[in-house]
């Protein structure tokens, strides 16, 4: 630390030993500061501001028909490139700004310079817009700004109707282009199905499902045929029993020996009997369904033992009956019923036979169905895509046209001019009270500057030891200056006009701040 602070003192001796150049370097920056914020143009500001309505009673209306913008975000975009080289060069033109400018580099730097002075700024409020120039002359900066007003004005609605005319041309070369893809289509699906119109199933199954349902189809024709079977047995069994009894005497006692047949009540038992199979593999006996077939069950048996006994008192009442052959009613009836039965077992054949057919036809289309399936698959695909763009298309077109003409009826946005261009009375800039502060800081910056250069250029050694690291001699000794009188007065009399220069330099921008702050005053005044 001691160091340090050797060398910090080390350092201002000798920049104390060249004052008076940092001085003189502290007047010249002083003075030409002074020259520079004084010889600063007025800046004068002009201003309007805009406020973009974006209501309107027919969008609330309308909303879910047209396609509603967001006006906030276009007039945001509109707002951050409106300052761009066509609209700057049309400013300029307006404004009677390229009068002065005679060559092409002049333009060109005027160009850059509009680009980096005009401002459009949101004053934080929805949708009020502030437009900002300044300029040392007041007339040229107001031209400018009513100059900006118009062409905000002029460059949202014509993008509003631009965008709107684009959108239904694109809308309108999508909706040809796929409505030719569509058509294109439709004839691939046509074709493909009158090619495949043998194997189309009516119902849109595909081949697996076909062959599962035919199989079950042909299951179940197959069981009713095997039940039909039975049942014309139990039937031809029944008449050659009435047969092989028609010649015995009749008595009470031989009329209940009597086989009697009771055909349809014998299937709804077997049916009953092979559900209650099903249910007892499973559930158990307590199940409720199970309890309930065989409570229908055996009154189905109790009903068949009264039609027997019923059937037996008839043969029993009539002991003279002819035989089977001779016409009595039970030999009618069970002819009759033996014909029925018949006539069941050859339809459900006639069944079995289809449905063995069509299973056949099934599973040798399943061969081929894969790549048939596939193809059609590709095919209603496409379609499906191109029907639904191209509907979708025909809405939005709709909507763009709707939308054309409601911008046409209501506006994109009523833009509001709130306060006209105006420029202020009084310059904006430069703040010569803020300048002539930093002014006086840059001379003293320079002096001290001066100062310390010249110290490091042509160093000097109050101390031995400073001497003796610098050269890396050994030092004998120090011989010390001793001042007269005369010396000192010289010494003192310096210092005093060292001092008065520096507090002159000073009191120099002191005094300019005061003046310029009462001429401030007094023009607000």
């Amino acid at each position: 630390m001691q160091e340090i602070l050797q060398q910090v003192v080390s350092v201002l001796r000798g920049m104390w030993k060249y004052r008076w150049l940092g001085l003189a370097a502290g007047w010249v920056v002083g003075l030409a500061s002074l020259v520079v914020v004084f010889k600063i143009p007025d800046q004068y500001e002009a201003s309007a501001r805009i406020y973009v309505d974006t209501q309107s009673i027919l969008k609330p209306l309308m909303a879910g028909l047209t396609i509603q913008p967001n006006i906030e975000q276009q007039v945001g975009m509109l707002s951050r490139t409106l300052i761009s080289r066509p609209n700057i060069e049309k400013l300029i033109r307006m404004a009677d700004m390229d009068l002065k400018s005679t060559s092409k580099a002049e333009q060109e730097q005027l160009i850059d310079r509009l680009v980096k002075d005009i401002k459009i700024q949101n004053t934080g409020r929805d949708n009020l817009y502030s437009l900002v120039y300044r300029d040392a002359d007041r007339e040229k900066a107001k031209r400018l700004v009513q100059s900006l007003v118009s062409v905000f004005v002029e460059s949202s609605l014509g993008a509003s109707r631009k965008d709107s005319d684009s959108a239904k041309t694109f809308l309108a070369d999508q909706i040809k282009q796929y409505e030719a893809k569509l058509e294109e289509a439709e004839g691939r699906l046509k074709e493909f199905k009158l090619r495949n119109i043998d194997r189309a199933s009516p119902d849109g199954k595909d081949a697996a499902t076909l062959v599962t349902e035919a199989a079950a189809q042909l299951r179940q024709a197959q069981l009713q045929l095997r039940e039909a079977e039975n049942a014309r047995d139990a039937v031809k069994t029944q008449i050659a029993s009435e047969k092989s009894q028609a010649a015995a005497p009749a008595g009470p006692a031989a009329a209940a020996e009597i086989p009697v047949a009771t055909p349809e009540i014998d299937e709804r038992i077997a049916a009953q009997k092979r559900n209650l199979d099903m249910l007892l593999q499973r559930f158990t006996e307590a199940h409720p369904d199970v309890v309930i077939t065989r409570k229908l069950i055996r009154d189905l048996e109790e009903q068949k033992k009264k039609e027997v006994a019923e059937l037996r008192k008839q043969a029993a009442a009539a002991p003279s009956a002819a035989p089977m052959g001779g016409g009595s009613t039970m030999a009618q009836e069970l002819t009759r019923m033996l014909a029925e039965a018949e006539a069941q077992v050859a339809s459900l054949k006639a069944r079995v036979a289809e449905y063995a057919g069509r299973l056949g036809a099934a599973r040798e289309g399943l061969k081929t169905a894969p790549q048939i399936e596939a193809e059609a698959a590709q095919l209603n695909r496409d379609y499906e895509v191109y029907r639904k763009n191209y509907q979708d298309l025909v809405a939005r077109r709709q909507s763009a046209i709707m939308s054309g003409e409601l911008d046409a009826a209501s506006g994109v946005a009523d833009f509001r001019l709130i306060d006209p261009p105006r420029v202020t009375p009084q310059p904006v800039a430069p703040n010569r009270l803020l300048l002539m502060p930093l002014a006086l800081v840059a001379a003293l910056a320079a002096a001290l500057l001066a100062a310390f250069a010249a110290s490091q250029i042509r160093p000097v050694f109050d101390q031995g030891d400073q001497l003796r690291a610098s050269t890396g001699l050994p030092l004998l000794g120090v011989v010390s200056l001793v001042l007269s009188d005369t010396d000192r007065r010289r010494r003192r009399r310096g210092n005093l006009r060292f001092a008065g220069a520096s507090g002159a330099l000073v009191s120099l921008f002191a005094f300019g701040m005061i003046a310029m702050a009462l001429l401030a005053q007094r023009a607000a005044g």
